[in-house]
This record gives structure tokens, C-alpha cells and sequence, in this order.
């Protein structure tokens, strides 16, 4: 049902401008359907709609039961990638006629004649002669690959490509081989004794016998054909005509062409390049440069596909040479592991038929004793699909490219090396797709695309599992293409860091973590890598070598043995050889002690102020309704309780009687623990004293009048209560510390606000709080922190025990416990605080290949070594970025990041968490700007601007965002777009970092970095806090809120569908989208708003809220109704599904917001409409016109 308003010719949208943006072109109006009134889009009765009038700008719709279909933009993965085009040198045939026009009638009789000895189209032969006369098809070895029927009817396609294209890339081979790594191409293990592999255009004497009609060869190995494989006929070249008179090469001939060297055959074959279209670029002039390249294969390159010495067979006899390898990719790719030839143990790859040796005879299989796997037993099974948007690893670029357009990749000419083969590896340069930022709405929905894609090298997994990389809600990067030296790392200006997220939430239908539970854990000697689907199997399976170090490391006695069946088992199903986030069950050496219980110490503010908001009534009831929750699945779970005001309260749980019994302690300056043995008891054995003691809780202090708060003694009892098991210590304080150690003093300057020395109100203001959490670190002891504050809290302060011992902080400002709206938040996000499942006592480290570090680290731990981070405490979905800088240039094709996280499980358990990505690695500027991932660079931005504004100044902070981007838009403008130097009207960069600058604006404009003096510290240190922790998926949201109108969305949404609470389109973040009679929401995973306009019509107000007109609701903080109508039901499940959808325990609180009601609220609001202006912030426009002035005033 939509519900809309007239309006008369002098009214507008709310915020909308009278005369339109230049250039900037607005949405078609909407379309009305005909129908009785209360359809979608039809007005209530006695409402006419007047010409012109519009009463809220129109937003398109997805297609459903009738209405107007969209045209939108595809959003599976590699999405926002580059788009495919043709590879360069493949033109299309020119037409017949074309080529009449420009030959003699000579040539043409010569074409036709040589046309009618060539196979025809349809696979078949041409007349008989003597250029045509193929001898018959050599029988086949024992076990290879024949041609299927119509595959031998095939006719020779035309020469397409350039000739390093053809040389050069291993992507380019013949259509009836299949790839490597593919089932159909044996890569079995290989001892290292064996080195010869068949030379390029030996083929034919090994596998496969060239039949007639079947695509003919190349002497390069390659057969005459486009690299997409299609078949085109071109007139003969002086070579074809001389192959089709004298016959199929012998051996001896292929053997000697061997010998000659590479420029020797290109040479040969320049007078097809003298034939191409005019339309083709010119051949590139093959010198000593590229010579070497052929010699010394380029970056990225697939070993195992290159061509090597010649196989001896009776025929050729023994190599007379040997092509030799860098030694710098050898150390990375072993050629033994991945050789066609079968090792002396048999040991293959799954799913692929056994080899056999080149003369023909077939490799003896193993006993069935042996613990390696048996060819013609069990096939590995095949892997699922992984989810989509996540799993972007392994995507190998066969038959792909991108197509730019011409002013594209005439300006990418200067990022690119065309010596080297970048971050596609031998697969060929991937251009990148430039688009222009001014005069359009940014595309929001891009927001919610995969990152680009990783194009890894075929081999860089031993399996070919697509679960082999790591998800991107795990472990993302910055940067899907590595840099191969600090200075295009530097040149780029690109950030290069990681984003972690190790304890995510699995949601219904995400897989679990695999788990290894034999305790078989092989590691590398030298860095202690674990092994990951990137390493490489050597000596016939016997060692492995290390991604990281390249060490050579033996294979456990027992990794290919179950040692509970008691029989062998087939190493390629092992989780870690598949997965690259698995987790292992961790043997007694990695325990320098039993793993911990879990223990729950409550520090719970009793003092006036507390008591008073209602927060103590609500935490007693909540921590009692919670008891169930809490894990507690071996019964190892203990809970003690200590309240506070001007003293210290101790509650003996053990008691005999079954009532608690309290003890003060008054003395603060030496506090002691009365009974400690009896403070802190196992959940299970006093459940019931507890339950009584969280029943009175609120009546014990009901009547207190003692406004004095002595939190520093009592944390610090606590940590000693708690100390020699270690757990986690839940702060509950509603007051300012005002006793003894640890003492605040109210602080908050108006005058200060807004000023440079605004940021020594976001610093802590005692050193007492950062050193008890060192110390609590140390003892892997966690502190987290619920704030509640009618007035000052000091946020900054007290939140350096969670920012160094892995806790979070909860701020809830203005609490009371009367308004149920309050009430439920708080008791809400407890509640499901205490029924997480976390990892304890843990510690995390980053491991990188070698050339890389990490040199920052941001989030909450404390760094306990250059590389070591301390986490007393993982609580799900927090969030951990890292920066990472060069050592050394990276000289291997590949590099691996591996995050290793030992930490005991809720259920008791010690286990290792190990999350493994792979990046390839490129010299190209232009591949490196095309793998960039904006929201991962958003992220880590975030992460720098919140440490630059508590250490320096928030003007600091701001404006190194805004340079980043403006060195980012520069070095693109300069290196990547045809208008290199000069101003230039428009503002260009890849189509991956288009949201950038919308989401950096986000950041300027977000509570905790946003210039003003009207923003109250305790909120600004909160705001911060979640700028640092939150993990991508839930920062975008608070960065960029989403938008949706609701009054006029589909049939469809806010029902139950395939996918849950379908959801309306989410609009930009503009105020021209509102209207006066319309009703909107927003959220941001902290709160939501619906806004609703003064002129929303009776209806609509009865529907919603049950009151008859627009004067009857009631603003700010509410909760909707449960009313008997559709419109109702579908608004009330859209709320919860935009509270459901983030991963977090956050609860977003509602609020109502009318058009003429409380201006702080409709101002609050107005804030998160980021595309306007807000004083003193630019709208979004006016930003990208300071981008542009800054990028065309400045030099990169």
C-alpha cells in the first residue's frame, strides 16, 4: 500500500534546491499504475495528484508482481572488477571483400586453390593432393589423452595474438589439452632425479598424435589459433604453404627447431603479421629484451607450464641442452612438484588418472600398504560452491580480459611494464575500468559488492578447493595485488595493511569452521608456519616446502594415517590442504598450564547516581535471566560478585545456610579479600545463593544516599580475586570514580570543544587505569566496561582497560531504567554479551612472506612483542587492522599472510585458529589500483584517523584523510588517465575506488572525527572506540547509514522471502529523497530513525502508529506498535531484520523523528545525511570539487 499526498505548485521536497545541480541529472518521475486506491502507488481516496506535482523524488524499484523493472547492476562476484575484453592482436577475419579489392586476380586464384586444400568448416578434408596427405594416427600410449571425433574434424584456426602473447603466455595452448591442474592433465609428484619435461611442440609425440584436421602447431608449441579459441580462416602464409607441400615434420626436424633459438621461429613467421588488419596494432619488435624474458620466465609465471629439455626417445635421443630457471622463482615453485612425469612413489593429485612415462610403459602402482594415495581408489569428492560474495581466491583468468575503452589504455600505457606480467601472472595485463565522479550520485550499492578479485597463478594451491583462500569476512586486504618493491608501493600511495575479524559470527547456513582433531600439526621448522593449501609438496610427498621461508620440512609420520581406523587415508582431503580458515584441537606442548574455566567477575556501582537511573535493578534482573545462557558446558563456569560506592562489598556465595553473605570492607587505601576461597564459586554448585543475591539486590541499596565511588580499589580487588585462573571482569558503573586510586574529576570544557585542544579530552586522564590493564593482560585477565551517565562519564578514561586487555565498551548516555526503551537496549546487548562463546587467554600473531612486516597494529590488545599481540579476551565480531611495510622487494610470484590464534575455547578446549590468504604479486601500477578493495582501505582509514585524533589533533586527523585521497585521485589522474598533466573539468578514478571519497566524507562527517563544538566527549571517545573495533561489514553501515522509503516500497518488502525480511532499495544519502507526506528509515546499526513528514496522510498514521492523524504521534524515542494491519506487520519486521543483520550484540535503539518536532532530534538525523551540507562540512559535491582543485593544483 503506498501513501502519498498532493501538493500544491508552490510546494517542494524538503531540502530540495529550486534549480537543478549542473550536471547532475535527476531520477524520471514516478510512474503511476492504474488500480484501485491503496495499491502501490495509487493515492488514498480524495487525494488528487496535480500536474507536475511530485511529491517525493521517485527511487526505482525492484521487479516484482508487476511493477516497473530495474536495471540493475550485477552484484556476484568480481562484479565491480574489470570488464572482459578481447586480447590485443586478435582482430577479428577482415571480410572477403575487402581483401578482393586489394589483390590481383593472380593472388586470388592462388588463395582459392590453397583455400580448397585446407579442411572445410564443417571438419572435413579437401580435394585430394599432395599438400593436404596426412600419414594415419600413431596408436596411441597406454593411458593418454585421445582426441575425441569431432574434436579431430576441428579445421586449423586462424593466427591470432601478438607474437610475445603467443610466445610468452602459457594461457595460450592447444585447444585439445586441457589445463594444468585440470582433471583431465595428470600433475603427479615427481622425485627430483626427474628433470626432463617435453619441449614446446612435442605434443604431438607424447600424448597426442596430430591427425589430419586437427589444429596444427606452432614451433613454438602453441597452436595457430586466437587465444579464445575461435576458429577463423585467413589466407595462407608463406610457412603454411610450405608446411602443407612437405608433409608433417619428422622428429629429427621438430628436434633441431628446438635447438634454434626463439627469435629464430618468430622471424619465420613475420609474414603474418604483414597480412594483419589495419585495425591491429603493429607487432611488437622482438629484441634482446624479450629474449631474455623467454629465457628467464616473468613473475607469476607458471613453472609447471613452461617449456624444458627435450624428453629422450628413441627418435631425438638424449637432450643437448637444458633450459635453466631464476633461482629466485625456483626456491618458490619446485619444478618436481608439479612435473607431468610420475614419481617412483605414484603419489598424484585427487581426481587426476594416473601418468605414465614417456616410452610408453605404465608406472607400477603402489602396494596397498603404502600410506601414500592409491591410484583407482577413492576419489576425493567434490567441494561445494563457496558463498557468493566471499570466496574470491583461485579464479584463474583463462579466456578472459578486460576490455577499456581507447582514452583508457592510452593512459594506463604509463602504469603498465609490458616486460612483466603483473598480478594476472603469465595470464596476460588486466586493464581497469575508469570512471568519473562529478556530475552523478555515487552507486551505493556497490557498498555492499565483493572486494576485487584475487587472480592467483593456477598452481599457487595444492588443491583446487575454493575454500582454499581465506574469506574475506575473516581476512581481507587493502591491496588483492601485492607490490613487488616498496617504491611502486610508495608511488601508488595506496594504503597496504590487513583487516581481521578471527571470532566473526557464523550465521544460519555459513559453514562452520573446520576442525582438525587428530593433533597432527605440521609446522615449519624456521618461522613456524602452519601447513596451508600454498605450500609445496617435494620428494614424492616425503617433505613440504614453507610458503613463507621456502624451507624444506618433513611430512609427519602419521599425517596420511588415521590412527583411529588403524588405515591409510588420502592426504588431499585434509582440512588444512583445503581450507584456508581451519582451526586445530591443540596438543598438551602448546599448554603451559590446564586450560582455563571460564570465570565471570560482576563489578556493579551501587552508589546513589545508579541507583537512582534504575541501571542496578535492570543489570540484577538481566545477569539472573542470563544464568542458562552463559556457557557452561562442562560445568566448569565461576561467578563472583563485588558492589562498590565508598566501599567495597564481598558476597560470600559458598555459604551453608543458602543466603549470601555480605562483607564490607571500608579501608580503601589497603583493601583486602575476606574468604577468598569463598568469593568466587562454580556456577552450577551456587546457583541458588546467587539467584538470591541477584534478587535483592535492588532492594539491599535502595535507600542508599552515598554518592562516593571507589572503583579504582574495587577493579583492583577484582584483578586479584581473578588473577591466578584469569577471566574476564565486567565493570558496571553509572558514576565518575571518585575515591582513592583511580580517582576522575569532571573535566569536560564547553570552551575546549571544537578547538585544537579538544583531543586532550579523548586522552586518559590517569595513568592508574592503563597500568592495572597491563597487569590484567599479563595474568589474562579482560575488562569490559558497561558506562551509564546522566552526566559526565569520562569514556576516554575508563575505556583504556577494554583497548588494552580485548574488552569492549558499552555507553549509554542519559539512562533510565523508566523509559522501557533504555531498559531493553541495556538488558538486550548484556544478555547476549554473556551468552557469547569466546576465546580466552589468547595470543595472536601475523606471519608474512618474506620481504613484508607488519608495522602498526590497531583494536584493542596489548602488543607483548614486535609481532606478538596479547588478547585476554577475542569477543566475536571485533575487528583488528594491521599495517604492513616493506623489508625487502618481493622477488616470488606469491605471497602469503597466515594469522595463527592460540586461545582456549568457551567449552575448555586449547585450540589454534588459522586463517590463510594468498596474493599474488605485480609490477604494474595499473593492477595494483584494480585490486585495490575500498572497503578494506575505508576500514583501516578509519582505524589511523582515530589514532591521529587521540594523539595529535582532530584537525590533524581530518585533514590526513582528505590528503590521502587527494594523493590517491593524483597518482591515478597522473600515471593512469590520458590527461596526465594539466586541470582537467572531471574527476577519474578506477571503478573499484569510486565510493572512496563518499565513504571518507562518511568518516569527516562521523560523530568521532566530525568538526563542531556542540559534541560532548564521553560520545566522541564512544564513537571512536567503534571506529577502531567494529568489523568491515558493520563499519560501512555506521560509516554510510542505509536509507529507505518506506511509505511507497514494493508489495514484496517486508514479507518472509527465499532470504528472509526482504528490504527495501536503499537511496542515497540526500535530502531531496525526502517529502512531506512520506515516511523514511534509516540505520546505521547503532540506532534507527523514521522520519515522517507533517503532511503524511491520516491513513498512514492510523496503519503505523494507531493514531488518526500526523499531530498524534509521538517523537523521539519509542517503540512501534503491534497493530492487526499489513502495512504494521511489514514495517515492524523491516525494523527487526535492520536490527538482526549486523553480526555484533549492538541493539539499535528507534527513533521517531517528525518534520516539525524536536529540532536536536530532526538535527541528529539530518547529520547522517552525508551527501548535504552540514555546517561547517562541504556536501558531497562540494567535496569533489575541493578533490578536484586540490588534484589539479598539486603534482604527483
Amino acid at each position: 500500500m503506498a501513501y502519498s499526498q498532493p501538493q500544491t505548485p508552490n510546494m517542494r521536497p524538503v531540502g530540495q534546491a529550486p534549480p537543478p545541480r549542473p550536471g547532475f541529472r535527476p531520477p524520471h518521475p514516478q510512474q503511476q499504475q492504474q488500480g484501485h486506491p491503496g495499491q502501490p502507488g495509487q493515492p488514498y481516496p480524495g487525494q488528487q495528484q496535480q500536474p507536475g506535482a511530485q511529491p517525493f523524488p521517485p527511487r526505482p524499484t525492484p521487479p516484482h508482481s508487476g511493477q516497473q523493472q530495474m536495471n540493475y547492476r550485477p552484484m556476484g562476484p568480481g562484479s565491480n572488477g574489470p570488464r572482459p575484453v578481447q586480447l590485443q592482436g586478435a582482430a577479428p577475419p577482415r571480410p572477403m571483400q575487402q581483401q578482393q579489392h586489394n589483390q590481383d586476380p593472380s593472388q586470388l586464384q592462388q588463395q582459392s586453390n590453397n583455400a580448397l586444400r585446407r579442411p572445410s568448416a564443417q571438419g572435413g578434408q579437401g580435394p585430394p593432393s599432395p599438400s593436404n596427405q596426412r600419414p594415419p594416427m600413431a596408436t596411441p600410449p597406454f593411458g593418454s589423452h585421445q582426441q575425441h571425433p569431432q574434436q579431430q574434424q576441428r579445421p586449423p584456426p586462424a593466427m591470432g595474438g601478438s607474437i610475445q602473447q603467443r610466445a610468452a603466455s602459457p594461457m595460450i595452448r592447444p585447444a585439445n589439452l586441457p589445463p594444468p591442474g585440470s582433471p583431465g592433465m595428470p600433475r603427479p609428484f615427481q622425485s627430483p632425479q626427474i628433470q626432463n619435461r617435453p619441449p614446446p611442440g612435442q605434443f604431438a609425440n607424447q600424448a597426442q598424435q596430430t591427425v589430419p584436421g586437427s589444429p596444427a602447431m606452432n614451433p613454438v608449441g602453441f597452436m595457430n589459433g586466437p587465444p579464445n579459441g575461435q576458429n577463423r580462416s585467413q589466407p595462407p602464409t608463406p610457412r603454411m604453404q610450405h608446411q602443407q607441400q612437405q608433409g608433417p615434420p619428422t622428429s629429427q626436424q621438430l628436434h633441431q627447431q628446438h635447438q634454434q633459438p626463439l627469435h629464430h621461429h618468430l622471424q619465420q613467421q613475420q609474414p603474418l603479421h604483414q597480412q594483419q588488419h589495419p585495425s591491429q596494432p603493429p607487432p611488437p619488435h622482438f629484441g634482446q629484451q624479450q629474449q631474455q624474458q623467454q629465457q628467464h620466465p616473468p613473475m607469476g609465471q607458471d613453472l609447471g607450464q613452461m617449456a624444458g629439455p627435450p624428453t629422450p626417445t628413441p627418435q631425438t635421443g638424449a637432450p643437448k641442452s637444458k633450459r635453466m630457471y631464476p633461482a629466485g622463482i625456483n626456491a618458490y615453485a619446485e619444478p618436481p612438484a608439479y612435473e607431468a612425469t610420475p614419481s617412483s612413489h605414484g603419489f598424484q593429485r585427487p581426481g587426476v588418472p594416473a601418468p605414465h612415462q614417456a616410452g610408453g610403459m605404465q608406472q607400477q602402482p603402489p602396494t596397498q600398504g603404502s600410506q601414500f594415495f592409491v591410484p583407482g581408489e577413492k576419489q576425493a569428492p567434490a567441494f561445494g560452491q563457496p558463498v557468493p560474495g566471499y570466496q574470491q581466491g583461485l579464479q584463474p583468468l583463462q579466456g578472459q580480459s578486460l576490455q577499456p575503452n581507447v582514452n583508457q589504455l592510452a593512459g594506463q600505457m604509463g602504469g603498465m611494464n609490458l616486460g612483466n606480467t603483473g598480478y594476472g601472472g603469465a595470464q596476460g595485463i588486466v586493464p581497469i575500468s575508469t570512471v568519473a565522479l562529478m556530475g552523478a550520485a555515487p552507486k551505493i550499492y556497490d557498498l555492499d559488492a565483493p572486494p576485487p578479485p584475487i587472480r592467483l597463478p593456477e598452481t599457487a594451491s595444492i588443491t583446487q578447493s575454493p575454500f582454499a583462500n581465506c574469506d574475506p569476512s575473516y581476512k581481507r586486504s587493502t591491496l588483492n595485488a601485492i607490490p613487488a618493491t616498496s617504491q611502486l608501493l610508495t608511488k601508488s600511495r595506496l594504503p597496504f595493511g590487513l583487516v581481521i575479524t578471527p571470532y566473526r559470527s557464523v550465521k544460519e547456513g555459513d559453514e562452520p569452521v573446520p576442525v582438525v582433531s587428530d593433533s597432527i600439526i605440521a609446522r615449519c621448522r624456521r618461522c613456524r608456519t602452519y601447513i596451508n593449501p600454498f605450500v609445496k609438496f617435494v620428494e614424492g610427498g616425503q617433505r613440504w616446502k614453507c610458503n613463507m621461508c621456502y624451507t624444506l620440512n618433513e611430512v609427519p609420520s602419521s599425517f596420511d594415517y588415521d590412527s583411529q581406523t588403524q588405515q591409510p587415508v588420502d592426504r588431499w582431503q585434509r582440512k588444512e590442504l583445503n581450507h584456508a580458515v581451519v582451526e586445530y584441537i591443540a596438543p598438551t606442548e602448546y599448554m603451559i598450564r590446564p586450560p582455563q574455566p571460564l570465570v565471570y567477575m560482576f563489578v556493579i556501582d551501587v552508589s546513589y547516581p545508579a541507583i537512582r537511573c534504575g541501571m542496578v535493578a535492570t543489570a540484577a534482573t538481566t545477569i539472573l535471566e542470563s544464568l542458562d545462557r552463559i556457557p557452561n558446558d562442562e560445568g566448569r563456569t565461576k561467578v563472583g560478585i563485588i558492589t562498590v560506592d565508598s566501599s567495597i562489598h564481598f558476597y560470600n556465595l559458598k555459604a551453608a545456610s543458602g543466603e549470601p553473605q555480605m562483607m564490607v570492607v571500608s579501608d580503601l587505601e589497603e583493601a583486602f579479600l575476606p574468604q577468598p576461597q569463598d568469593l568466587l564459586c562454580n556456577l552450577s554448585e551456587c546457583r541458588s545463593v546467587l539467584e538470591a543475591l541477584l534478587n535483592r539486590m535492588s532492594d539491599m541499596f535502595k535507600d542508599t544516599q552515598n554518592v562516593g565511588n571507589a572503583l579504582g580499589p574495587a577493579l583492583n580487588s577484582a584483578y586479584k580475586l581473578v588473577s591466578p585462573i584469569g577471566g574476564k571482569i565486567l565493570c558496571l558503573q553509572a558514576s565518575l570514580p571518585n575515591l582513592e586510586a583511580g580517582a576522575l574529576k569532571m573535566r569536560e570544557d564547553p570552551k575546549l570543544l571544537g578547538t585544537a585542544k579538544e583531543s586532550t579530552l579523548l586522552q586518559s586522564a590517569s595513568s592508574f587505569y592503563k597500568s592495572l590493564a597491563v597487569e590484567c593482560s599479563k595474568s589474562q585477565v579482560c575488562v569490559d566496561m558497561f558506562l551509564f551517565g546522566s552526566q559526565y562519564s569520562d569514556v576516554a578514561t575508563l575505556s583504556c582497560l577494554p583497548r588494552f586487555t580485548g574488552g569492549s565498551t558499552f555507553f549509554y548516555p542519559a539512562f533510565t531504567a523508566a523509559k522501557s526503551e533504555d531498559a531493553l537496549k541495556f538488558a538486550h546487548e548484556l544478555a547476549e554479551f554473556l551468552s557469547q562463546r569466546i576465546a580466552l587467554e589468547a595470543v595472536m600473531r601475523v606471519r608474512a612472506s618474506k620481504g613484508l612486516r607488519m608495522s602498526a597494529f590497531y583494536g584493542n590488545f596489548f602488543v607483548r612483542s614486535t609481532d606478538l599481540l596479547s588478547l585476554p579476551n577475542v569477543p566475536r565480531d571485533q575487528s583488528y587492522s594491521i599495517e604492513i611495510s616493506f623489508d625487502d622487494n618481493l622477488s616470488i610470484p606469491v605471497v602469503c599472510f597466515q594469522t595463527a590464534l592460540l586461545h582456549t575455547s568457551s567449552s575448555g578446549e586449547r585450540r589454534i585458529r588459522v586463517l590463510t590468504l594468498a596474493l599474488p604479486v605485480t609490477t604494474s601500477l595499473s593492477e595494483l589500483y584494480a585490486s585495490a578493495d575500498q572497503v578494506a582501505i575505508a576500514t583501516l582509514l578509519a582505524c589511523k584517523g582515530v589514532e591521529r585524533g587521540m594523539n595529535a589533533k582532530l584537525d590533524d586527523a581530518r585533514d590526513a584523510l582528505t590528503n590521502k585521497v587527494v594523493d590517491i585521485l593524483g597518482v591515478y589522474k597522473t600515471h593512469m588517465t590520458a590527461s596526465s598533466s594539466g586541470a582537467t573539468p572531471n574527476l577519474q578514478i578506477c571503478d573499484n575506488l569510486k565510493l572512496l571519497p563518499l565513504l571518507t566524507l562518511g568518516m569527516l562527517k562521523h560523530v568521532g572525527l566530525r568538526a563542531g563544538s556542540q559534541i560532548p566527549s564521553d560520545l566522541r571517545s564512544y564513537a571512536m572506540h567503534l571506529l577502531s573495533t567494529l568489523p568491515s561489514q558493520c563499519l560501512i553501515p555506521f560509516l554510510h547509514p542505509r536509507f529507505y522509503s518506506l511509505h511507497d516500497m514494493p508489495e514484496h518488502c517486508g514479507t518472509i522471502g527465499d532470504h528472509g525480511i526482504e528490504m527495501p532499495q536503499a537511496m542515497n544519502l540526500s535530502s531531496e529523497r525526502l517529502s512531506r507526506s512520506g515516511l523514511f528509515m534509516l540505520e546505521d546499526g547503532q540506532n534507527i530513525f523514521l522520519w515522517i513528514g507533517r503532511d503524511a496522510v491520516p491513513q498512514l498514521c492510523m496503519d503505523l502508529f494507531g493514531v488518526p492523524d500526523y499531530q498524534s504521534i509521538r517523537g523521539g524515542k519509542t517503540t512501534l506498535p503491534i497493530l492487526e494491519t499489513d502495512f504494521n506487520h511489514r514495517v515492524n519486521l523491516i525494523v527487526s531484520k535492520a536490527r538482526e543483520m549486523r553480526r555484533t550484540s549492538y541493539y539499535s535503539q528507534l527513533y521517531i523523528v517528525k518534520e516539525d518536532g524536536d529540532p536536536a532530534l530532526r538535527l541528529w538525523f539530518l547529520s547522517h545525511l552525508i551527501e548535504d551540507r552540514a555546517e561547517p562540512i562541504m556536501s558531497y559535491y562540494q567535496y569533489l570539487g575541493h578533490l578536484k582543485d586540490r588534484v589539479n593544483s598539486a603534482s604527483f
